[in-house]
């Protein structure tokens, strides 16, 4: 039945969608959405009220729609604000005004087009597995991103990470017949072009697709330089001319680098931007050094399968970790017999090493991040979207390739599956496929891939143990503190049905803030080293809330002996003074500390 490949590739994408807009809006906007939101949304963080009480139903002005701004100002706002290339936010304003008038929450509406993007990856998949290797290859790689928890979970992150994932995809399909055009000493103008432009947008996405692209091109030259030692099915298979290849890449390299120019000043100037220390410091110790070659396997697991190990007892952590390393190695294992075929088969050896050489190059990059210059990004495991596709065309073409042995008496290799369970070697698609759904319900239901610094624990902290009315104190050093306190603002205002003037949210500089200027916008913010000039300007914050009440001290970086004993809370008839509560100290990725105000 002809039919029968397109139903069961529209059955996988319909899976797919399924997983990535269930429950799209029931996890808490974290700080790098805050960020997606506001530029997206045409505003800027100097909308946000600063250094002054405002209450927390004013959020709902700071998160509309701007539509008239334009995507030159948003790019203006982004060179200014933030470390990112603009052209993923300028879409998705036009995104946002394009489905401004659908009866759904702006989270949900923010949170769509990335899951809507994540869906386009899996027919995209499909499309690179069955050119590259076969149309049942396409079907079992599109369902292996279509279930992975880790697709899953960046599906449902409001950041540009599924549509650089999605370029990767179609720059893969184009490396491939680039390769192809190579060897057959052919050209083809559409794919050459078409894999150019793909390399250049992805620069103007996300910085990080300079190591994918770079990660192409040394592809491309490993397997010119070395195609002599590629397997062929007759001697005329290839017939590459390596001076003319050497050539052809070169242009086509310098073209797309080209494209680069004009964004170029922009990124230079970012890279040195605090914005981006956050990332953990590698420091020149046995552990930091050890470091990334447990973090970086851990990553590759949660591609396959992910349980809950955040905020779980010990015990239960523990145990959960073990199941996900016994089943990935025994995923490898099954698949690994598999893998050799791919790569022993002239008809797949092509394909295979170019995914496995793309990897290779990306990973290097990453370790060389590492051990180079000093960032540990091995930490962070959503920066693997960046191989991840390639990962999954690999694992897909294995799935779709049975195992071979040869039969004791015959000459003939005939198709059995050789391992100590066949029926667990026969079905294994299907156990990826339930492992995968099973993943990524639990990534679906919060309770996996928590978000970072869980701003719904605190907002749900504070109002489990303060009385109406209460003052939440956000201490910020810079532009990436105000984001943060106005992701738990945001819980807080999700926790409190009536949203009004009894609620009260303040961001306290650390330092003076800077005059915007003309164009609106300002010099970053500089960390001061010391609190004694937040608890000055808190004294002097014109709130109108009267004692009593509670506040709550949001202090990055601050221990829990450093909170003084007392505190004086601005207010317009005078200072409140307010006596700490030792008991009612907590730490969730940055310390908050509860103040009782009297009198």
């Amino acid at each position: 039945m002809k039919a029968r490949p397109y139903l069961t590739l529209a059955a996988i994408v319909l899976l797919g969608a399924l997983l990535r807009f269930w429950h799209l809006d029931l996890k808490p906007i974290w700080l790098d959405e805050v960020i997606t939101a506001l530029f997206s949304l045409g505003r800027n963080y100097y909308e946000v009220p600063l250094n002054e009480a405002f209450s927390l139903s004013a959020l709902e002005q700071i998160f509309t729609l701007k539509a008239e701004t334009s995507c030159a100002q948003i790019a203006q706002t982004i060179a200014s604000q933030s470390v990112h290339p603009p052209l993923f936010f300028c879409w998705m304003h036009d995104w946002l005004r394009w489905v401004n008038a659908v009866p759904l929450s702006w989270l949900w509406k923010l949170r769509a087009l990335p899951a809507l993007i994540g869906v386009v990856a899996i027919v995209a998949l499909y499309q690179l597995n069955r050119l590259a290797f076969s149309p049942a290859a396409g079907l079992t790689g599109a369902m292996v991103m279509a279930v992975s928890p880790f697709a899953v979970y960046l599906s449902q992150e409001a950041r540009h990470y599924t549509l650089p994932m999605l370029l990767v995809i179609l720059a893969l399909t184009g490396l491939y017949q680039v390769q192809t055009d190579l060897y057959q000493r052919q050209f083809r103008p559409g794919i050459w072009l078409g894999w150019m432009v793909v390399n250049s947008l992805g620069f103007y996405i996300h910085y990080f697709f300079l190591l994918a692209f770079c990660a192409q091109v040394a592809t491309l030259l490993v397997n010119v330089l070395t195609f002599k030692s590629l397997p062929t099915l007759h001697p005329n298979a290839y017939r590459l001319q390596p001076a003319r290849a050497l050539i052809a890449v070169t242009l086509a390299t310098t073209g797309v680098c080209l494209t680069y120019i004009p964004w170029l000043p922009t990124f230079l100037s970012h890279i040195n931007r605090p914005e981006t220390n956050w990332m953990k410091p590698f420091e020149p110790d046995w552990m930091d050094t050890i470091a990334p070659l447990y973090q970086f396997p851990m990553g590759w697991i949660l591609m396959a399968i992910a349980l809950p190990v955040e905020n779980q007892p010990l015990w239960l952590a523990i145990v959960m970790v073990l199941l996900m390393i016994v089943f990935t190695a025994w995923l490898l294992w099954q698949l690994s017999s598999r893998f050799g075929q791919l790569w022993s088969n002239p008809e797949t050896h092509l394909p295979t090493r170019m995914l496995v050489m793309f990897v290779l190059c990306v990973v290097l990059e990453f370790l060389a991040i590492v051990y180079i210059l000093g960032k540990d990004i091995t930490s962070v495991p959503r920066y693997n979207f960046l191989y991840f596709p390639a990962v999954c065309a690999l694992l897909g073409a294995c799935l779709a390739q049975p195992s071979q042995t040869r039969k004791k008496g015959s000459g003939d290799i005939q198709m059995l599956h050789a391992a100590p369970h066949p029926f667990l070697a026969r079905h294994l698609t299907w156990i990826v496929l339930f492992v995968g759904v099973l993943s990524s319900t639990l990534v679906v239901s919060n309770l996996v891939f928590l978000k970072p610094y869980q701003p719904d624990q605190i907002a749900s902290q504070v109002r489990l143990e303060s009385d109406a009315p209460l003052v939440m104190g956000m201490a910020y050093g810079d532009l990436q503190d105000v984001a943060l306190g106005l992701s738990i603002a945001l819980a807080l205002h999700d926790t409190d049905d009536r949203a009004d003037e009894s609620h009260q949210f303040a961001f306290i500089p650390r330092v003076r803030p800077a005059k915007a200027d003309s164009a609106g916008t300002s010099d970053r913010l500089q960390t001061a080293p010391s609190y004694a000039q937040v608890w000055q300007n808190l004294a002097a914050l014109k709130q109108p809330l009267s004692a009593p009440l509670s506040l709550w001290m949001i202090a990055p970086g601050l221990k829990r002996t450093d909170y003084p004993p007392t505190l004086s809370l601005g207010h317009a008839s005078g200072a409140i003074g307010c006596t700490v509560d030792r008991d009612r100290f907590y730490r969730r990725g940055i310390p908050y500390q509860l103040y009782r105000c009297e009198s």
